[in-house]
């Protein structure tokens, strides 16, 4: 009893110490609270960013993943390697478009998981130059979103079902069950090759192209038949990132969320959370990527589009639970943005133009703060605002409760007009609205204003 007693305390306290080693901080990644919240303080400002899924995949036009859920083989896949040229590819209008529907920053996919590169990389011929447009693409883009004064950041896939040395596993086209298959693929596949190949990449991308804002590295799968940390070898990844690049932002996906120094911001994908993400009971920093529809690459035939009305919701209840949106477009193979991608960034154009003081340097709500019924709040805590995102317009009233004593003035946002407001409690005639105790009734128009949702902006006392 006392020696599986032992035994068992061993177990424990190995286990423990094996934890601790894994939260211990490299001395590269040493970096005060209050020096990451200033190194991401542009990021927690600015709310809102624009994703863009771009490479060879436009062709079939069936999704990004259409290599892996079609099983093509690399000779079938060659075929629009062959047959890209994005004619039409004008940068300049991308940004303008972001500009104007209120995007501050862009993320851009480098590389996919197919392999292909939209740089001239010096890595691979497997590459925007070597096609028939023959010119990079990540240059003429990274020029054109800044002079529009955007933030520039990268996407790269620690994917690569192209690569020669990426061992064959259960997210690859090539995958089997059967293990000898497997086995036989995977002969003379070497991942310390393949870690060189992608540092080797990641150092051009944050070389060549000045500051680099973001970088949004995708994906770990570890277990059985995936890739973890381990097989990334993301310590030395993150090292050479920060080395190249100190300021940069850098997700969650290089599977080292058991520390606090192996990522910047958690990366909830295609779901609204609940509530302000947390980890270990601490709420972090977080941003969700977002399609219009239901693929990220250009999908001709895709149909369940979001509506500009979804969209802004989308934006407010983010920025209400304190995280930012990364909202996606895949352009055509011909390089312009698909007509619906355009619809829906001139309705968010729209509504922002008037109503981003709700979203710029807003977080979530003060908990004092209770929301009212069918509206969302977001809070800017330096000019002391509160706003109230109304997503069904009531009847002439809206009642704030436990707000008396906290408000100053209000006012439409959109047109900067004034709500009056009342803290009526005397029960009056059969024409007299009263409220509780400690209640505010907004006197708001009949008539709902014509924005997609519209806000009241509260100046606090």
């Amino acid at each position: 009893m006392k020696l599986k007693l032992l035994f068992l305390t061993t177990l424990i306290l190995t286990f423990a110490a094996s934890k601790l080693a894994a939260q211990q901080t490299p001395a590269w990644a040493v970096e005060t609270p209050a020096a990451k919240e200033a190194r991401m303080a542009w990021w927690t400002h600015d709310r809102f960013g624009m994703f863009i899924h771009w490479g060879i995949y436009a062709l079939p036009a069936r999704h990004e993943w259409v290599k892996r859920h079609e099983r093509l083989g690399d000779d079938v896949y060659q075929t629009y390697f062959e047959r890209f040229d994005p004619d039409l590819y004008n940068p300049k209008e991308w940004a303008a478009k972001a500009r104007a529907a209120g995007m501050k920053y862009v993320v851009v996919t480098t590389k996919h998981h197919d392999g292909f590169c939209l740089w001239d990389s010096k890595a691979t011929d497997y590459k925007v130059t070597n096609t028939p447009y023959g010119k990079d693409l990540i240059a003429p883009l990274v020029e054109a979103f800044r002079a529009e004064g955007i933030r520039i950041g990268f996407y790269y896939s620690l994917i690569d079902w192209h690569h020669p040395d990426f061992p064959v596993d259960r997210n690859h086209p090539q995958w089997s069950d059967d293990p000898q298959k497997i086995a036989d693929l995977n002969k003379g596949r070497d991942m310390a090759r393949y870690r060189k190949y992608m540092q080797d990449q990641l150092t051009e991308l944050l070389s060549k192209y000045g500051q680099i804002d973001e970088l949004f590295l995708d994906f770990s799968y570890p277990g059985v038949n995936g890739k973890g940390h381990a097989e990334w070898g993301s310590e030395d990844l993150l090292r050479l990132i920060r080395k190249l690049q100190p300021q940069i932002l850098v997700d969650n996906r290089l599977d080292l969320n058991d520390t606090d120094w192996g990522w910047d911001f958690v990366t909830p994908e295609q779901f609204m959370p609940q509530e302000w993400p947390t980890l270990r009971g601490q709420k972090v920093p977080w941003e969700t990527c977002q399609t219009f529809s239901g693929s990220w690459g250009y999908y001709r035939d895709e149909y369940s589009w979001k509506s500009v009305h979804q969209l802004v919701v989308m934006l407010i209840e983010t920025v209400s639970k304190g995280g930012n949106l990364l909202l996606n477009v895949g352009p055509t193979a011909r390089g312009l943005f698909d007509h619906r991608a355009n619809e829906r960034l001139d309705g968010l154009a729209g509504w922002m133009k008037y109503n981003s003081r709700s979203i710029y340097g807003c977080t979530a709500a003060p908990a004092d703060f209770e929301r009212p019924q069918n509206c969302l709040l977001t809070y800017n805590p330096t000019a002391k605002r509160l706003y109230i995102h109304v997503l069904e317009w009531p009847f002439k009233s809206l009642h704030l409760p436990g707000y008396l004593g906290k408000i100053k003035y209000a006012q439409l946002l959109n047109d900067g007009s004034e709500i009056r407001f009342t803290a009526n409690t005397t029960p009056g005639s059969h024409t007299t609205e009263n409220s509780a105790a400690g209640n505010i009734i907004l006197n708001i128009p009949v008539s709902r204003p014509d924005v997609e949702v519209p806000v009241i902006e509260i100046f606090l006392q």
